[in-house]
């Protein structure tokens, strides 16, 4: 027979009432991946956001302020097409309270969100429709470069606003105001672009790769890549001689080629002609060290565009 004391009694509810806490916090952590530890900058406040490249940095940070800790999985200088994520940018891509990317223009960071970022994804290439690969380009899909239309960067900050306001609401309207005054200033920059623009003696641009296309639509001007969307495509005999008879009829005196690849077509298309190489930046990631932003380098692409247009 055996005999509990009032005394043992009570230290048996006691062990019972520890181990029902400890299997509630257990269940807890298996429906909420307590593993996984919290968000980067928890601590202070923060929302976290990961942004798969520069732009979407760029508008995620004049969007959300001083809210957010952001950070872009592509280091300064480097071509962000052909990132491959390390683990710890995939625990980073986990803990996020919010992902920026754009569907299509990182394979990486589309299988890496698809896998552990669904819930807190947002894909800026469901906000704006994406234009098909320019007709002869051997790319397959869509033009992914859609910040080269300030007026669809206004509208991707918009929806990047909306969300963080929805996971903020106590500073939603700061960060709403923030949006406002973005896109006033995208909007004063498409004004410049339509009106430097609007009276040139040319109006096609010779690229080294098809990045422009949403930019030339927007001004009106002709696109005219060596090499499809990829901008590490080899561009073949053919490219380059149907690039040079296309640069001749249109009188062409610059070949462009961006500041994150060789320029190594654009400068032989441009030697064939006799006309010189230099930089129009797509804007997809800013060099190490450069004091430059978005307005900055678009102020510069349309002073670059306006010499070589002959535009008045």
């Amino acid at each position: 027979m055996i005999v509990i004391s009032s005394q043992s009694s009570g230290v048996l509810r006691s062990c019972t009432a520890l181990l029902t806490a400890v299997a509630a916090v257990a269940t807890t952590c298996l429906l909420t991946g307590c593993g996984a530890g919290p968000a980067p900058a928890a601590a202070d406040g923060k929302m976290t956001v990961v942004a798969a490249f520069y732009p979407l940095q760029f508008a995620t940070e004049q969007v959300g302020g001083d809210r957010v800790t952001v950070t872009n999985l592509v280091k300064p200088g480097a071509e962000p097409h052909d990132l491959e994520l390390q683990p710890s940018q995939m625990a980073d891509l986990e803990r996020a309270d919010l992902v920026v990317y754009l569907r299509g223009m990182q394979p990486a960071v589309d299988a890496a969100v698809d896998q552990n970022a669904t819930k807190s994804a947002l894909d800026t290439s469901t906000v704006t429709p994406l234009r098909d690969a320019p007709a002869g380009s051997e790319d397959l899909g869509r033009d992914p470069h859609i910040w080269l239309d300030p007026t669809r960067l206004a509208a991707v900050a918009d929806t990047i606003a909306n969300r963080l306001a929805a996971l903020d609401p106590a500073h939603s309207a700061a960060i709403r105001a923030r949006a406002a005054a973005l896109r006033t200033r995208l909007e004063a920059l498409d004004r410049e672009y339509a009106t430097g623009l609007a009276h040139c003696q040319r109006h096609e641009i010779v690229t080294s790769h098809a990045a422009f296309g949403y930019l030339a639509t927007r001004y009106n001007l002709t696109q005219v890549p060596i090499t499809g969307l990829a901008p590490d495509e080899e561009a073949t005999p053919r490219h380059l001689s149907e690039a040079a008879s296309l640069a001749r009829r249109y009188h062409a005196t610059t070949i462009f080629f961006e500041s994150l690849v060789s320029p190594k077509i654009a400068e032989t298309v441009a030697r064939e002609i006799g006309a010189k190489a230099e930089v129009l930046d797509p804007v997809e990631g800013i060099e190490p060290g450069s004091s430059d932003d978005y307005f900055s380098v678009m102020h510069a692409n349309l002073t670059t565009l306006r010499t070589a247009l002959d535009c008045s």
